[in-house]
């Protein structure tokens, strides 16, 4: 059935002014995963100056709200991804924090209060059935591991990922389809872009653990955990070349803790990082491995070893469905396709959009406007109407092509779903599993010595 794009586009367009100013709003407020209590505040108050009604994560930043067609059919989610990077050098990065949205999450917000404003007007959910659930979520960027545990130690968050957080405690209950639309800085003259999907993760926090002692009076009464963490990092850099090409393994450590004093032997050095890959059997594989490099140096120096892998987010291939659903609309805002750019490659990156992918339809397309590198100190929003406005459009016009006509495409998305998990609770099974915490070295009185490094 066809539409009256032009109805949708104008609903968008009459809420410019709106649009623009909260993406600088956002953009002056960065904030980190789950410290999102400022920009949550600012959304709350927009969406209900509109009217919404809205259920609030409550101990954590963020909220969802739902539109009903008054008609029956499916429940479409679209989200908004509220937190930011650290980029202590970027030029507007936050002076205390080192804050800044080097990766577009503030547009994606604008476009998401701009969807909401447009969908208040009248005739805005004519034809459509089914309900809209709008969600504000945090936490995408797997920053501050550290943080995040504490909180999971609390008892205040379960999961690193907001996404998952909010699966978890039930906010996309009765979900049956979802999207979002990110920013890329990867466009020449093209307007939007798609890709075939992207890595999954596990998170990696690794303490050595050493002895201390003079540095230079006496060093042999020590053990040296960062000469341990030095030989892990080695050791796991050198098996770079047994990772298959087509599983997109990537393995980047950063020490985090490396000492206190020049003259003392270090007895304690952290390490973080994740282990990114194409699928979940690759990533488990190749966990082992650097698990198995990582404890071996450390029994190397006499050192002992403690891993900490969490789950971090799911490999997430696009519904092709969905996709096609895009494209329709894209064509629709830029009114040609040579202005997508229609990219077959997989990335290397993770979002926790694909842990929606692992129980629903959903895709992940990308609007331009931005420039510079993602995540660098050179990333920008350099044309908010690109970036925020025309996703804005885009997403309507996806959502109206979905729920129209008695929401054929989005039944016909459901019915013909290819997810790895049949269900929220197989899903989280798999995610539980990849948890561990283990003291990988032991020290026998015979003086042999064994590695465990798994669950």
């Amino acid at each position: 059935m066809a539409i009256d794009t032009k109805k949708w586009i104008a609903f968008v367009e009459k809420h410019r002014e709106k649009i623009l100013a909260a993406e600088r709003q956002i953009w002056n407020h960065p904030e980190t995963g789950y410290r999102e209590w400022k920009t949550t505040k600012y959304l709350e108050e927009e969406f209900e100056k509109l009217g919404y009604t809205l259920t609030k994560a409550g101990n954590i930043p963020g909220f969802i709200t739902d539109i009903d067609t008054g008609r029956p059919g499916p429940k479409l989610l679209i989200f908004g991804e509220m937190d930011s990077l650290i980029c202590l050098d970027h030029p507007e990065a936050d002076k205390e924090t080192g804050s800044v949205h080097a990766c577009g999450h503030n547009a994606q917000c604008a476009a998401l209060l701009g969807l909401a404003a447009a969908l208040k007007e009248e005739g805005a959910l004519d034809g459509l059935c089914g309900s809209i659930r709008l969600c504000a979520v945090p936490a995408e960027e797997l920053l501050e591991q550290e943080f995040r545990e504490d909180l999971v130690k609390k008892g205040i968050i379960r999961y690193y990922g907001g996404k998952v957080e909010f699966m978890y405690r039930g906010l996309f209950d009765g979900c049956d389809l979802a999207f979002m639309v990110h920013q890329t800085s990867q466009l020449n003259d093209e307007l939007f872009m798609i890709n075939a999907g992207s890595n999954g993760c596990f998170t990696k926090n690794v303490t050595y653990h050493g002895v201390s002692a003079h540095a230079g009076g006496n060093p042999q009464q020590g053990i040296n955990a960062l000469y341990a963490a030095n030989l892990g990092l080695n050791a796991s850099n050198s098996l770079r070349e047994t990772f298959p090409d087509n599983d997109h393994i990537r393995f980047h450590p950063i020490i985090t803790y490396g000492g206190t004093a020049t003259n003392a032997i270090p007895d304690t050095v952290k390490l973080e990082s994740y282990v990114r890959g194409a699928s979940l059997e690759a990533i488990r594989r190749e966990n082992q491995k650097i698990n198995r490099a990582l404890a071996a140096s450390a029994a190397a120096m006499g050192a002992n070893i403690t891993i900490s892998d969490r789950a971090g987010y799911m490999p997430y291939m696009q519904d092709q469905n969905m996709l096609d659903v895009a494209r329709e609309a894209m064509v629709a805002i830029c009114g040609s396709k040579d202005k997508i750019r229609d990219r077959g490659t997989f990335g290397t990156g993770c979002s926790d959009i694909g842990d929606i992918c692992a129980v629903m339809p959903a895709c992940h397309p990308y609007a331009g406007g931005a420039i510079g590198r993602g995540h660098g100190n050179d990333y920008y929003i350099q044309d908010a109407d690109k970036a925020c406005v025309n996703s804005a459009k885009m997403q309507l016009l996806m959502l109206v092509m979905l729920l129209s006509d008695g929401a054929a495409r989005a039944k016909y998305c459901i019915a013909n779903k290819k997810t790895p998990f049949a269900s929220k609770e197989e899903y989280f099974a798999a995610v539980d599993s990849v948890n561990m915490d283990k003291k990988a070295v032991e020290y026998r009185e015979d003086g042999s010595i064994v590695l465990n490094f798994t669950k």
